[in-house]
């Protein structure tokens, strides 16, 4: 059996937790929060607790899927940004940047909530971005 406790941080919200995420040969098996972060002092709310849990679910996504004859199939990864790409600039040419928003989740790193809401302005055009995390 191989443990390892690696230390981290929460993609919930923007506080930055630290706890360290255990793992049993390779696998998450639970949470423990870091009792010398000045940030939480060795707690955690009940969304950092259950934060491993996500990561190996049965029900999370990990191909991207397409809606082909009325079925959701499963696509390359560039078949699906293709797809995403070319249906953005037919909505933003037909409707303005504005008639496009962008909803961040709370699974993502900050780092990459601040990429998705540059993209969305600078790239896109509009302002129209939102982040599903409320403390």
């Amino acid at each position: 059996m191989d443990y390892k406790s690696t230390l981290s941080v929460c993609p919930y919200c923007g506080c930055g937790c630290s706890f360290y995420l255990e793992t049993i040969d390779g696998k998450l098996v639970g949470t423990k929060p870091s009792a010398t972060s000045p940030v939480n002092n060795g707690k955690l709310c009940v969304k950092g607790w259950k934060v491993h849990e996500f990561v190996q679910s049965p029900r999370r996504l990990t191909n991207p899927l397409l809606r082909k004859n009325g079925e959701l199939v499963e696509v390359s990864w560039d078949e699906a940004l293709d797809y995403v790409a070319d249906k953005l600039k037919k909505i933003k040419a037909e409707h303005g940047p504005d008639s496009i928003a962008f909803l961040a989740s709370a699974k993502i790193t900050n780092e990459d909530n601040y990429v998705l809401q540059k993209f969305a302005r600078a790239g896109v055009g509009t302002n129209n971005v939102d982040h599903c995390a409320r403390l």
